[in-house]
């Protein structure tokens, strides 16, 4: 269970850094050695599908919600895999019956609101790449004819047939580009502009007549006229990058008709594209001022806020741009905002550890910390190790240090997890696996302290505070001081221990074991089962003879 959990860890880690294929690694080999943890199948089914591989994602939801099906997250993995593979009709089933598990689950039910409006999005929106002529409008074009015969092109437009909101993921991919641009005639690596008009004429109302006679549709003020004919040849510019032209006919928009928020908002995209973000910036709190005096749809503002943000994330002022992210989703609330500003908390949380890292006053705290451990003033000493470890925590000495504190105040639990980051950031460190194994002995855990100084042994063989420590755990793990019931006792205080004596199976496979000896050796070749024995031995409560 213990490597179970280390591994389990070993993958959060992973995950968390965004390397997927790691995650995913330790997550297997962990459910190799515990299959029926619904938490595993949970944790790689995450890595899966923030790895876009959306099919093996539902098999580990799958697996998650049939080992522990009144677990909520179980549903929730399961209808995000769905979502992005486009069945959303099953997908809203699955966020449905997770409600039923947990009715006040936000996750499940913020899925819930997403997938159904997706759902009601893409009756509004086709999919362009679900068009019945997909492949012949691909293979008439010169453009993307070529790319047919690539096989993971092809791959990614099925995938993007059976979801179309894994687009935004795929923008990047300049194939893509050009095949969206085939399919619906636009440019999409150029920022959407407003095209919309700025004034829409009344509904006509039907005469009584049998031939009416048609009355002309009301006419655009001049001025707004005026300003959706320079808007419209901005646009033209702007999609032929020709910025330039594109400012120019903008501003002469703006002129006509100073009310609009579009034509602001157009101009910053220009002055973003021209990394001119202080000139962005001003723009688009210029539309943000406009488009509150003369009430614009809050989509209008949400979308001057988001650009703001976007200019000062390419300022690398991320303080800034996280702030005008929330203002943004505090306008229109998008899946898009929602990861930049996940993707910007994390940027912040990581450039404020590494601006407090100083490894001169990290070296300073820990002399404190020395001079303090010398005095048996320990808990002070801890306050000092713990500050150096915050300014270099790739020292795995400070841990170690620390460790020794925690020893000396009996916490030897935090003492333990200071003493497995030392041998983590420095294996070859003796002192960190010597300093274990006196932890683990103090614990009363002698057959795992043996496992400690065997690995200070391995780094130097005649280390004598290892072969002492090494010594007194093996006889103490073998008598139990002479006594066996102390040996009884500490064995059934093992929470791991206890589990495998409660397993009915293990029971009956120890009962074969003592009226037929010769079956240990087929037990011993199934590796779960070989683990429990191996535990149960170490522990003194069974032996072999």
């Amino acid at each position: 269970m213990d490597q179970v959990a280390a591994l389990k860890d070993k993958g959060n880690a992973a995950l968390a850094a965004n390397n997927l294929e790691e995650a995913v690694n330790h997550y297997t080999e962990a459910i190799k050695l515990d299959g029926q943890n619904h938490v595993l199948y949970s944790n790689r089914s995450a890595a899966y599908a923030k790895a876009n591989k959306y099919d093996l994602a539902l098999e580990d939801a799958n697996k998650t919600v049939e080992i522990k099906p009144d677990w909520s997250k179980g549903y929730s993995r399961k209808g995000t895999a769905l979502a992005y593979l486009g069945r959303l009709d099953e997908a809203i089933a699955t966020y449905e019956k997770g409600l039923q598990v947990d009715p006040n689950n936000a996750q499940l039910q913020e899925g819930l609101r997403e997938v159904r409006a997706q759902k009601m999005n893409s009756k509004v929106f086709p999919n362009p790449f679900n068009r019945p002529d997909l492949m012949d409008k691909l293979r008439s074009d010169s453009r993307t004819k070529h790319l047919l015969d690539d096989p993971s092109y092809v791959a990614t437009l099925r995938m993007l047939q059976a979801n179309p909101s894994l687009l935004g993921q795929k923008m990047q991919d300049p194939n893509i580009l050009t095949t969206l641009s085939v399919l619906i005639g636009i440019d999409p690596s150029e920022e959407p502009m407003e095209t919309e008009p700025v004034y829409t004429p009344p509904p006509k109302k039907p005469e009584p007549k049998p031939e009416p006679k048609k009355e002309p549709e009301p006419e655009l003020p001049e001025n707004k006229r005026l300003a959706k004919a320079e808007k419209e040849k901005g646009n033209d510019f702007y999609k032929k990058k020709a910025f330039e032209q594109a400012i120019q006919h903008y501003s002469k928009a703006i002129e006509h008709d100073p009310t609009d928020i579009t034509f602001y908002n157009n101009l910053a995209a220009v002055y973003f594209e021209q990394k001119e973000f202080d000139k962005c910036i001003k723009e688009c709190e210029k539309a943000i001022e406009i488009g509150r005096e003369n009430r614009a749809d809050f989509k209008l503002i949400a979308k001057s806020f988001l650009r703001i943000g976007n200019a000062y994330k390419r300022l690398k002022d991320y303080v800034n741009a996280k702030i005008y992210y929330e203002k943004s989703m505090s306008e229109h609330r998008t899946p898009e905002i929602k990861t930049l500003l996940s993707e910007i908390e994390k940027k912040i949380k990581e450039e404020e550890r590494k601006a407090y890292i100083n490894p001169e006053l990290a070296e300073k705290e820990k002399e404190t910390g020395n001079e303090l451990f010398k005095k048996g003033d320990y808990a002070t000493a801890v306050k000092h190790y713990t500050e150096a470890i915050k300014r270099n925590p790739e020292d795995a000495k400070l841990y170690s240090n620390r460790a020794a504190c925690y020893t000396k105040l009996a916490a030897f639990d935090l003492g333990l997890k200071d003493c497995e980051k030392c041998v983590e950031l420095e294996p070859k460190f003796i002192k960190g696996w010597i300093r274990k194994g006196h932890i683990l002995q103090g614990m009363q855990q002698p057959s795992k302290a043996i496992g400690a100084f065997q690995k200070a042994l391995e780094i130097d063989p005649n280390n004598a505070e290892a072969i002492n420590g090494y010594r007194t755990c093996s006889i103490e793990n073998a008598s139990g001081s002479g006594d066996p019931e102390k040996i009884r006792q500490r064995a059934m205080g093992d929470p791991e221990v206890q589990s495998i004596l409660r397993d009915p199976a293990m029971r009956m496979i120890l009962e074969q074991m003592q009226n037929d000896p010769r079956a240990l050796q087929d037990h011993l070749k199934n590796p779960e089962i070989a683990a429990k024995i191996q535990k149960l031995l170490e522990s003194g409560l069974i032996a072999i003879h």
